[in-house]
């Protein structure tokens, strides 16, 4: 993958972690251990510190950025969405950045709580925790039940075993110009659906 030395500080990626060949790292970058990185995140630690704590997860097109002398962190079992935008705030453990969501400078996202998609956390904020925060600017809408946290963690241990498949089998191929005959599907257990879909069900 394309790590960049700066200032002669470079990334450091524990071994247990998967980091996507097409996603990019540059100078003071900590990836720590069980940790995914998926294709065309961009995690900019040539200003402030980026930091990913054991077993999070950060999706494709994400940024991570900070300014000078800031740090901006993922803590433990985090996990960040498609396409957010993370800048010099901390995500707290366990907690759901949701698709396209921003979290701005000197913000503090609680333990446990889900940032819907699309949500700007204004500067400075500080989310409780085990709750649900949503729109632009972002309020806090309620408490959390203990079924969407189990869900979340859920999706989070998907991410978990993601880095060990990739790690065990991602590999570069040539395309097949055509679909194979019954051609088997990924599969996965019940429990990793979306939420509006447990919601039907329970």
């Amino acid at each position: 993958m394309p790590c960049y030395e700066i200032d002669g500080l470079k990334p450091v990626i524990h071994p247990t972690a998967f980091v996507h060949p097409d996603a990019v790292l540059i100078g003071d970058v900590i990836v720590g251990p069980h940790c995914y990185v998926a294709p065309l995140a961009s995690l900019r630690g040539d200003f402030g510190r980026i930091v990913l704590e054991a077993g999070s997860n950060v999706q494709d097109t994400c940024v991570m950025h900070g300014f000078p002398g800031t740090d901006t962190v993922v803590e433990e079992d985090g996990h960040v969405g498609h396409g957010a935008v993370l800048h010099g705030c901390r995500v707290g453990r366990n907690a759901l950045i949701g698709m396209n969501a921003v979290i701005m400078d000197n913000a503090v996202v609680g333990e446990a709580s889900i940032v819907a998609a699309c949500a700007f956390v204004k500067a400075g904020m500080v989310l409780p925790a085990r709750h649900l925060v949503a729109g632009m600017p972002a309020k806090v809408v309620r408490e959390l039940s203990d079924q969407e946290i189990a869900w979340k963690s859920d999706g989070t241990r998907t991410y978990q075993e993601l880095t060990e498949r990739c790690l065990a089998t991602l590999k570069l191929c040539a395309p097949l110009t055509e679909m194979e005959p019954g051609r088997e599907r990924l599969k996965f257990d019940d429990s990793v659906v979306p939420l509006v879909d447990l919601k039907k069900g329970g």
